[in-house]
Order: structure tokens, then sequence, then C-alpha cells
């Protein structure tokens, strides 16, 4: 009998730039029907722990998981991280700084908005948003919370995004530095929603050759964003590189308003047989 379980391998929780706590998170994806979820915060593994803890409570199977944030050829390129652990220490020592930049960072843009004449404060960022950790994308829903830009796309296309006036730089590893680290930590790499970069065939192709040899073994061809040509294209890439299928949502909760859980902007589908084959790999049973 065929296998109709239904999975998300791309997750975020409000211990990066999600909505939902992780406890809360799990059990929305068990509301969703969901089988599995891959927890997936951007730079930091700090709400695996309370994860592990809700999905044990309900039956619902966590991936152990990361997004790691670097650059190729001056883009901004995401690296999934499944099943590593958390206690390596390298790993550990580079996540650390990446979140103790990122609230120096946090002042300085709040900073710049204050120069631009928007009533903000990272007091008031805390408030609105308690145990929380403040991103870029909590700035943005602040500024249209309280109604002084017109929308989130604004935020970021005029004032945080990269390359805008407000934005501060943050430091970056490359992609095969990530593949290293996930690999060396004991998990599995994953190249995050190839098609978002804003890289040509040959670019794409040339750095997804370099994180293979580095140890990089799936792509994420199944995404929210996706058209139906996209995913086909990424299948495709990823058979000529003898890469696994990797599928994800993108759920950041309000954050991403038309994103859900497991089935992404409605038509997202994501089997079971994705998540078995990394598990293969991995040799879990």
């Amino acid at each position: 009998m065929a296998d109709t379980r239904m999975i998300d391998l791309h997750v975020h929780s409000s211990a990066s730039d999600g909505t939902f706590s992780p406890a809360a998170l799990v059990k929305e994806a068990k509301k969703a029907g969901l089988s599995a979820m891959a927890l997936t915060d951007h730079d930091t593994m700090d709400g695996i722990a309370q994860a592990q803890q809700a999905a044990s409570a309900l039956g619902l199977e966590l991936v152990p998981g990361v997004e790691l944030s670097t650059e190729y050829l001056d883009c901004e390129v995401h690296v999934l991280g499944y099943y590593l652990s958390a206690d390596y220490p390298p790993l550990k020592q580079k996540l650390e700084e990446f979140q103790n930049f990122r609230a120096t960072r946090n002042v300085r843009m709040v900073e710049r908005l204050q120069e631009e004449g928007f009533a903000i404060t990272m007091d008031r960022l805390a408030a609105q948003f308690p145990d929380s950790v403040i991103t870029r994308a909590h700035i943005a829903r602040y500024l249209c919370d309280t109604k002084q830009v017109a929308d989130i796309k604004t935020v970021f296309g005029e004032y945080i995004g990269e390359h805008c006036r407000c934005y501060i730089e943050r430091p970056k590893i490359t992609p095969v530095e990530a593949t290293c680290l996930i690999r060396d930590a004991g998990g599995l790499a994953v190249l995050a929603h190839p098609v978002l970069y804003s890289l040509t065939d040959s670019a794409l192709r040339q750095m997804v050759q370099e994180m293979k040899e580095a140890g990089m073994c799936g792509l994420e061809a199944v995404y929210s964003e996706n058209t139906p040509d996209d995913e086909q294209r990424m299948r495709g890439l990823a058979a000529d590189f003898g890469l696994l299928i990797s599928g994800g949502s993108d759920f950041h909760g309000s954050n991403k308003p038309d994103i859900r859980l497991g089935t992404g902007k409605g038509g997202l589908h994501i089997p079971y047989a994705l998540l078995a084959a990394f598990k293969d790999l991995k040799k879990i049973s």
C-alpha cells in the first residue's frame, strides 16, 4: 500500500524569525496532519529541545535542523542541515557568533531607522515580540503594525533589504563552508530554494558542483514559491548531480501569512518518501 504520509522539511519558529514557539509549531504540524517536520531556524538550533519534547508527546517525528546563511557571488544563499549535532564545537561556536552579531546588528539598524524618522526602539520591539529572537522580519512587522510603512515588502525594498540605506551587512560563510560544517557535525547538507537566487544557470550549476564535492547530498526542489516548471527544472538539476530531493513550505507563521504549514500556498505536496531517502542515507530507521 502506498505511503500517504505528508511532511514539511523547512519550517521556522520564534527561535529565529517565525511567530510560533517551537512547541506551538509542533502542535500546528500535528493539527495539519503532518507525520514529520524539520525545524530549520536561521543560524540557530536553540528551539530544537523544546520542539523535540513536544513532538515526543504528540507522536510527531521531528528532524533536528538549521538553515545557515551564506554568500556566493554577492548573492545570499541558504543551506539547510538535517540531523546535525548542535553540540559539535565548531558549529556551536559559529552559531554563537551569528547570534551575537545579530544582537548588535539589530541595534545599528534600529538606529539608522531612527535617523530616517521612524519611531522605533529595541525596547518597543521586545515588548511587541516577547520571547522572540528579534530579526529583520520583526522590525518590518513592527513598522507595518504601527502604520509607519504600508507593507513589509516596502520595508525591505526601501530600508532594511540588502544594499538598502538602513541595512547592516553581517558576516557570512560560503556555501561550501556551510556544507562542510553541517557534514562535520554529522548532518546532511541541502541547498535551500535554489530558484530564489539571482544566479545564472551556469553559476548555479557551478555552486551546486562545489557543494556536492564538499559533501552536499540534497536540493530543495519542492518549495512553496516554485512553479511546476521550477520544480521540474530543480528536479533535473538534482538528478544531474546525483542529489536527493527535499521539500518544504518555509513556514514563518504570520511573518509569511500566505504560506501554510505543509501545504505552502495551497498546492504543496511533500511525501514522506523524500524524508525516507535522507534517513536511508543517514542510516536512521
